[in-house]
């Protein structure tokens, strides 16, 4: 007997950093026991570079990620929709049955704090969101 594995959808507004961290941090410490997807509400054209370093960096990677749009065919195809921050918004598409959870993150800029030290720091953070998420959706990972 083969069990469905769960899906999950990280948005964000440009699916160029945020989301996408959330979905490597999430296809590192999940492996293939999670589908993971990520989208953006007004993609951008690339990827944030210092999202990239700062996942390299725990041995993730989302160097060959492409910011994709959210769509209703992918809103209705997984079983999780995780919204980072507070600036994009999901409209439910007709026949979606995830439920929509919002992640309010660290912002490092509000006090002061940019470039790579930033970075490291909203790494850290999704990476302890990713980390729960991932123990709510299997109970038996570490």
């Amino acid at each position: 007997m083969t069990t469905k594995r769960s899906s999950v959808l990280f948005v964000c507004v440009k699916n160029g950093g945020k989301s996408q961290m959330a979905a490597a941090l999430m296809r590192l410490h999940a492996g293939d026991a999670i589908d993971v997807r990520s989208a953006g509400t007004r993609p951008g054209t690339a990827i944030n570079a210092q999202s990239a370093e700062a996942i390299a960096e725990v041995g993730a990677d989302m160097s060959s990620a492409v910011p994709q749009p959210v769509t209703s065919e992918l809103l209705r195809s997984v079983d999780y929709v995780i919204v980072i921050g507070g600036e994009a918004v999901i409209e439910p598409a007709e026949g979606m049955t995830a439920p929509v959870t919002t992640w309010h993150t660290d912002e490092p800029s509000l006090r002061g704090i940019d470039g790579m030290e930033r970075m490291r720091l909203v790494r850290d953070d999704i990476d302890t969101h990713v980390r729960a998420l991932l123990s709510d959706l299997t109970p038996t990972a570490n």
